[in-house]
């Protein structure tokens, strides 16, 4: 059975509306995957911790990524020489953490988190120089988006695949009608676009 992995971002969780999304995507058209969805701490330490403890052993097909989530889908990706899917990922993050340190509610998990500058710079620890293989990536960017500013993504994955629309926001509008693509992007290992980059009106 395959393995896919979905990475909330900062401050979400499992019950996001992309997350739940995908999960029913994969329920109803590929029931034969195993999508694990987790509920990530907001520590960036403690996320690492999990998601390598949560992976050892495993085989990681793919790994889809929102924000933050994006960012460690990069680490992870790198790790086990998989395919990823971001959307509106996080370039740099560590230097974005750095503005929003301090106590988070995890709602699912029902804890508290202190987001420290030293574990927010474990972050840029983990950021690769290079990525080994970019045809491994599909990244979902729109320019609307009010958290990110999307052009720091389309210059650190200028060599990945690359889908960029006009409009939206950070939580990407239209996700829903992306998922086909994205998942057969994920599940396909011979799959590859058109065109490398991609621009939507």
């Amino acid at each position: 059975m395959s393995l896919v992995l979905y990475l909330h971002g900062f401050a979400s969780s499992s019950q996001s509306l992309k997350a739940q999304q995908t999960r029913a995507y994969f329920q109803q058209h590929h029931p034969e995957v195993e999508l694990l969805v987790p509920d990530l701490p907001y520590t960036p330490t403690e996320a690492v911790a999990e998601l390598t403890q949560l992976l050892a052993g495993r085989t990681l097909a793919a790994v889809i990524g929102s924000s933050l989530g994006g960012f460690l889908a990069t680490w992870l990706a790198e790790q086990h020489g998989c395919r990823a899917c971001l959307i509106n990922p996080a370039v740099a993050p560590y230097r974005l953490l750095q503005q929003h340190l301090g106590r988070y509610f995890h709602p699912v998990r029902q804890q508290h988190y202190e987001v420290s500058a030293d574990a927010v710079a474990l972050l840029q620890q983990l950021e690769p120089a290079r990525l080994a293989k970019p045809a491994n990536y599909l990244v979902l960017l729109q320019r609307g988006d009010e958290v990110l500013d999307y052009r720091h993504a389309m210059q650190f994955y200028q060599q990945c695949q690359l889908d960029v629309q006009s409009g939206g926001d950070h939580s990407y509008q239209n996700y829903l009608q992306q998922l086909p693509t994205l998942v057969r992007f994920c599940l396909q290992a011979d799959q590859t676009l058109d065109e490398q980059v991609m621009f939507r009106p």
